[in-house]
């Protein structure tokens, strides 16, 4: 039985006092009076509990904006945009002079059932987070996979900006390679300048430092004085950005018709990006669009000078150990190379054309030139089988 009915029948069926009543359950005199009054007015359903909510809200979202909402979530659904209350917002004030505030439409997104509960998620207050603070400072790249109708393997390599989330490159080719990351790379350069550093995964087409040697992206990056960086080993949190950018690209694509050709998917690609760049807000950026976050700074550059290693040359990164020398195998012989204990813990790049190799430091200044002795496992200096070119 609801208080409210108990309150009652004690005070009209038992005829116990208001004051009595009131006191034994905690209550309000006044409270047990207007109960009373209530059920003698209109019975027991009179004293059921009344809503609170306003009899008239002027600041109610009308029916028309409702419906004009939901037009909004559905036609960037199906478009293969980002639908949130937030993207909402942003193209419905390009319409109307005064529009609702995000939360406000994300609520009504809630109350028509487009918006489901979801499991708690990780808090944002653990998560790590790191970024440029200029454009052009690091750029994120990575390839993803993507299928052609009749189920056509191919491949989609995009580069992004770090700091505006700005799509740089996104090019579709049927299989990737060294040299094709590397020229799609080149094209990016020529449009938005070299950034000062390129973050990557550890794949072949990247990087062949696990091989002992070096690829076409490499030489690329090392010729113009870009730092080159690879994320952890199976940890692509650390490329987290363009990972995400592989996810709304693949949820655009997925809306489209399948893709006969490369050619077709090229065009519906440079479609996403235009919008995505020109036109979609990002909340990373606080609600403005990529191009203009990009626009908004200066941009970074290399801040280190370019080294041309030539065709045919290996690379090797080392750090000059405790002695004063560096290793180096050489069809199976491990070599002492001595660079001097004043660049003791120094990191270095080795050069190797054949037996011909140049020591420089990551500044690109020329520590030590000299012709590989194969007989001698502790390269000696000042010999014949040894030019050195040191600084004074």
């Amino acid at each position: 039985m609801q208080l409210s009915r108990y309150v009652v029948d004690a005070v009209v069926l038992e005829g116990r006092s208001v004051r009595e009543v009131a006191s034994a359950h905690g209550i309000s005199k006044s409270w047990v009076g207007e109960l009373v009054r209530r059920f003698r007015r209109g019975g027991y359903p009179a004293i059921e509990p009344r809503s609170r909510a306003p009899h008239h809200s002027p600041h109610r979202v009308s029916a028309a904006l409702e419906d004009e909402i939901v037009a909004w979530r559905k036609k960037l659904a199906d478009d293969g945009f980002d639908a949130g209350a937030a993207t909402i917002h942003y193209h419905l004030s390009l319409i109307h002079e005064t529009v609702p505030a995000v939360s406000t439409i994300w609520r009504v997104l809630k109350r028509r059932g487009f918006v489901l509960p979801q499991p708690h998620k990780r808090p944002r207050s653990s998560w790590i987070r790191f970024e440029g603070s200029l454009p052009n400072e690091c750029w994120q790249s990575d390839v993803t996979h993507w299928r052609l109708k009749h189920d056509i393997g191919v491949e989609i390599i995009n580069f992004i900006d770090d700091y505006s989330r700005l799509c740089l490159a996104s090019h579709a080719v049927s299989v990737t390679t060294a040299p094709t990351v590397a020229e799609v790379f080149r094209h990016a350069a020529k449009t938005w300048g070299n950034p000062a550093s390129v973050l990557t995964d550890n794949g072949c087409v990247y990087t062949a430092w696990h091989r002992g040697g070096t690829n076409a992206m490499e030489a690329e990056l090392l010729s113009r004085g870009i730092a080159f960086k690879h994320s952890r080993p199976y940890h692509p949190q650390t490329c987290g950005k363009v990972e995400r950018f592989h996810q709304t690209l693949k949820s655009y694509l997925a809306k489209q018709p399948a893709a006969l050709s490369i050619a077709q998917l090229q065009a519906q690609i440079d479609r996403f990006v235009a919008y995505y760049n020109n036109t979609r807000p990002h909340r990373a950026r606080g609600r403005i669009t990529p191009r203009a976050a990009y626009d908004a700074r200066d941009k970074a550059r290399p801040l280190k000078p370019g080294i041309d290693i030539g065709t045919g040359v290996r690379v090797r990164h080392d750090k000059v150990h405790r002695d004063g020398k560096i290793t180096l195998r050489h069809r199976g012989r491990l070599h002492h190379i001595g660079i001097g204990k004043p660049h003791r813990n120094k990191r270095v790049i080795m050069l190797v054309a054949g037996l011909d190799i140049r020591v420089l430091t990551e500044d690109g200044e020329l520590l030590r030139h000299l012709t590989l002795d194969p007989s001698r496992d502790y390269q000696p200096s000042g010999t014949s089988m040894s030019r050195d070119i040191q600084p004074a």
